[in-house]
C-alpha cells in the first residue's frame, strides 16, 4: 500500500476531528472522478471517520497504512464532492 499511486496529498497531522475529514472534503471537491487523494492524519478518530465520510459522500475508501506515527488514508474521488 505505501507505493500506491495518488494524484493529490494533504497533511492533516496534528489536527483533531473533524478537521482531517473537512480538509479531505474540500480537496476532493477540486478533484476529478477517479483521482486518488492521500490524507495524512494522526487523529485516532480518522480511522473511523474517513471510511464513514467516503461511504456517505460517494467516494471510495481504498484503505490506509501507517508510517512514522501517522496514517495515510487513500480515497478515490467519486465525483460527488
Amino acid at each position: 500500500m505505501p507505493d500506491f499511486p495518488y494524484d493529490a496529498e494533504i497533511d492533516a497531522r496534528d489536527l483533531l476531528c473533524p478537521l482531517p475529514v473537512l480538509r479531505a472534503r474540500k480537496r476532493l471537491l477540486a478533484m476529478e472522478a477517479g483521482q486518488v487523494l492521500r490524507v495524512w492524519a494522526t487523529d485516532p478518530a480518522a480511522v473511523i471517520d474517513m471510511p464513514h465520510f467516503c461511504a456517505q459522500s460517494g467516494h471510495d475508501y481504498l484503505g490506509m497504512h501507517e508510517d512514522d506515527g501517522a496514517a495515510a488514508h487513500l480515497i478515490r474521488c467519486g465525483g460527488a464532492g
